[in-house]
């Protein structure tokens, strides 16, 4: 059949195809121009993760800018925790420990002396400030069940990650993002620069975590540890 097909015949498959292919293209970029904003905000919706809080033994702030303490301090407030735990160790960038800044942070906002832990450790990820928690919790007098972790939103995945890693299935993890509105990152976070980079920076760091504490072993282990950010 296709011996006997004229050359105009042909031609004229040919300019359909063609045809086709180009509005199959036109469709899919109309089609992806009004989802744009859903796809987008289902990368950034990944990282967050929040649960419907209830009381727990125990809110740990991650080491960060003031505004997480004082999320953790509302929380306490609100009596969604026995205590806040806070870590970090010193912050070259605002030349204090955080720990320490952290509780008079929380001293000057009516919390009792004896609801403020803090471990002043040195650490360099999000994952050993997990393991300072076991570590609190494996010395408390205190039996621990459960805890409330507050960050950013788009830290979220990563901590939770970490947190359930460390703490195995015998603690309750919480998770509780700071608002959007406390922070200075956006939920529109591809009109923001700062914005953009964290959710970027959150992917490359959860597959550097998955291959520095679950998958690597021997050498490669050691040199991603010597990688270690927060």
């Amino acid at each position: 059949m296709v011996r006997h097909m004229t050359p105009q015949l042909i031609s004229r498959l040919r300019h359909s195809k063609t045809a086709i292919l180009l509005s199959l293209v036109a469709l899919g970029g109309l089609l992806l121009f009004i989802f744009r904003e859903k796809c987008l905000l289902s990368l950034s919706d990944y990282l967050i993760l929040q649960n419907d809080l209830h009381r727990a033994d125990v809110i740990h702030v991650i080491a960060g800018e003031d505004y997480r303490t004082d999320y953790g301090i509302r929380l306490y407030q609100q009596g969604y925790g026995k205590m806040l735990f806070f870590t970090g160790g010193w912050c070259k960038t605002h030349l204090y420990h955080h720990g320490e800044h952290a509780k008079a942070r929380s001293l000057a906002r009516d919390v009792p002396l004896n609801a403020i832990v803090i471990d002043d450790t040195v650490v360099t990820s999000t994952y050993q400030e997990a393991e300072r928690l076991k570590e609190w919790i494996s010395r408390s007098s205190a039996r621990i069940h459960s805890v409330i972790v507050v960050s950013d939103p788009y830290h979220m995945r990563r901590a939770r990650w970490a947190y359930k890693k460390v703490l195995g299935d015998r603690i309750e993890v919480q998770m509780a993002p700071v608002p959007f509105e406390w922070t200075p990152y956006r939920r529109y976070w591809w009109t923001q620069q700062a914005s953009r980079r964290y959710v970027r920076e959150e992917y490359e760091k959860l597959v550097y975590y998955i291959l520095r504490y679950q998958i690597s072993r021997g050498k490669l282990q050691r040199w991603l540890a010597s990688r270690d950010r927060e």
